[in-house]
This record gives C-alpha cells, structure tokens and sequence, in this order.
C-alpha cells in the first residue's frame, strides 16, 4: 500500500496566515493551540489541495489574509506515494484577473479531476457533528465527496448537472426558449442526472457492505440514499431512467411546473444496524461515532481499491468522545495506513497517540513545530 504523505506545507495569504511553513515527518500530525489560533484554517488550506471547495466550502473572497488587501492566496504542499514525490498546489495567482482559483502539479495548471487522482483528503469537523440532522444538500455535498475520492469524474457530471438545471430555470422563469431547446436541456439533464445517481448508489452499496458490521468499536451504519431517480435505477435500466426523466421533465414544464426529480432532490438517511435506530434520532455521541465509521471504512476502501488511503483531517475530532473511543480512534488511523492530522486544546486529550506536534500561536499567524520531547 502506497502512504499518501504530506511532508512540507506552504500557506500564503490565506485566512489568518501571512506566511506559514512547515515541514512535517511523520504519520501523525496534531496541531495543539487555543481556540481561535488558526488551527481549522491550516486543515482547511491542507484540504483545498484536494478537489472541491474545501472542508469549509467558503467563498473565495473569505479565503486571502485580510490584511494583505487582496484576492490572492497559495497553498502548496510536497507530497510523497510510494517512492514518488509530487508537488502539488492551489490558489489564486496574484496577477490574476478574475480571482479564480486554479489548481498545480509539478509546476502545472491541471484540472480538479487531475489532482483528485493523485491526492484525496478526507475530514471530520464540528460543523458536521450534526449531519444527519443537517439539511439535505449537506448530506448530498458529504456523499459527493466520498464518490470522487473513486471517480475523480463525479465533480465534473454534479456540476454540469446543476449548471443545466440552473439554466432550464432560468429559461422557464425568463418565459424564453422553444420546445427543441427545452427538449435537448432535458436530454442533458436525464443523461447526468442518472450518471451521478448511479455513482452515488454505487458507492452507498460498497459502503455498507465495509461499514455495516462496525469497526474497532465504532456502530454499524447502514445507508440509504431516497428519491425518484433512485426509485427508478431499482426498478429498470440506465436508458429506461432516463427516459422516465425526459416525460415527467416534459409533463411538469408543460404544466407550469418547475421542480425536477433528480440528484439535486435525493436525500441521504443512515440507520444503525445494531439498534436500528435512524441516525437523526440517535444521542450527539452516538451521530458522532457513526459519522467516524462511515469516514474510517471510506478510508480502509481507499486503502484497498486505490493502494492510497486518504489523508485525513481531523478537526476537534476528541469532542464527545470518551476515553476508549478516543484511543481506538488513534489505534484505527494507524491501522488505515495514511496520513492523519489532529487538531485540538489540550494535549491530554491526545494520549496515546503517537503524533508530531506543531504548537499554533494565540496570535493565529505562526505554527511552529515542537521539539521531539514535545511529541505525545
């Protein structure tokens, strides 16, 4: 199995970090300070090296250090696989006209999909302690992620699937386009909203075969994913699905009707298995262990299939943990092989695990790494 393993960061201009670098040697990685030094925002520059918008999802204007009075920012990182190493990074260029970020490999502009293919990071925060009792499209966003860590693919379909379904709407808002060009929209839209529904299915099947029984102490969870186009790809094929899509599109047009069936529509419900008990019912710590499992038997599959688990970001992850989950959650990260960062306030919490230590300043713009003595 080749360790995906970050071993230097450079943060420039991003959130509250002028300038930050570190080089990093080891598996584990615990970045110890006070509330509000600046330890969610390294995990976050760590985690816009990889696909998507980031463990924040946040605007772009929101990301470059406010007192440098511009929309540029850069994260870059070396990366060692195997025997191989990369440098990959992301940002916007100081010279850039439009503020868009663009992503970098080996000293070129590549494509989101690109990276993905090389590098994967997975995480946990606060924010999403709740997610199963979160709103749906946030549980579509968590089930995306987990989907292109294996289909790289999956970003482009979801975001020509919404750019077209955000077109359709505005045509039938606008009152302006003809029967033909509704027809060839809702062609598009029936061809990709089955594709992302069939990845995310897919990997909902495999998930549940690696997380039903549970693992290393934390539950079994089964998932569902619930909506038409799911009904539909139970029942008959691909092409029959879609054009299912293309009639009820046509009919609720014709009748006024703007909603769509679709994976903008879907919902994601877990249950687990043991208790049976749906997991937006379930106490804060149970949520919290069952989010764990799907994450660390996400992990283990990306182990398996692709010989590169993630790297994972661990944001206040010992929050309404006791004491043995904690510790076999440090035991479960080693056995997943990859490369794991902790973020925390009190190295007390940390027994146990064997973890570099990068100290975070008060004053959010410095981390510096502790001296070996300084290791839990």
């Amino acid at each position: 199995m080749a360790e995906t393993r970050l071993t230097s960061l450079s943060v420039t201009g991003f959130r509250n970090y002028a300038s930050c670098q570190l080089d990093i040697a080891a598996s584990n990685v615990l970045l110890l300070g006070p509330n509000g030094a600046g330890k969610t925002n390294l995990l976050e520059a760590i985690s816009m090296l990889a696909p998507g918008r980031g463990l924040r999802r946040a605007r772009g204007e929101h990301l470059p250090y406010v007192a440098g009075g511009t929309l540029s920012w850069a994260v870059a990182s070396c990366i060692s696989i195997a025997d191989e190493t990369y440098r990959i990074g992301t940002g916007v260029p100081a010279d850039s006209d439009t503020g868009q970020r663009i992503m970098r490999r080996d000293e070129e502009t590549v494509s989101q999909s690109d990276i993905g293919r090389l590098f994967s990071a997975s995480w946990i925060t606060p924010s999403m302690d709740g997610i199963f009792t979160d709103s749906p499209g946030t549980r579509r966003r968590f089930l995306d992620r987990q989907v292109i860590a294996f289909d790289a693919a999956h970003i482009g379909r979801t975001n020509r699937y919404e750019k077209m379904l955000r077109e359709r709407n505005a045509l039938l808002a606008e009152r302006r386009g003809d029967a033909a060009w509704f027809t060839a929209i809702e062609a598009s839209l029936a061809a990709a909203a089955v594709a992302v529904t069939a990845a995310r299915q897919s990997l909902i099947t495999d998930l549940n075969a690696e997380a039903g029984a549970g693992w290393h102490g934390f539950p079994g969870v089964r998932l569902t994913l619930e909506g038409e186009v799911e009904g539909w790809l139970d029942t008959m094929s691909a092409l029959d699905a879609e054009d299912r899509f293309i009639a009820v599109a046509a009919a609720r047009r014709q009748a006024g009707d703007m909603t769509l069936p679709g994976p903008h529509a879907s919902d994601l419900t877990a249950v687990h298995t043991t208790t049976g008990t749906p997991a937006h019912l379930a106490s804060t710590g149970q949520q919290k262990a069952m989010l764990i499992g799907v994450i660390l038997a996400h992990a283990r599959m990306q182990a398996r299939r692709l010989r590169r688990p993630p790297v994972l970001l661990l944001d206040d992850v010992v929050a309404h943990l006791d004491t043995d989950r904690r510790t076999a959650l440090f035991e479960a990260v080693t056995i997943v092989g990859g490369q794991s960062w902790f973020s925390g306030t009190d190295r007390e919490d940390f027994a146990g695990l064997t973890a570099q230590t990068i100290s975070v300043s008060t004053d959010g713009t410095t981390a510096r790494l502790l001296p070996a003595e300084g290791r839990t």
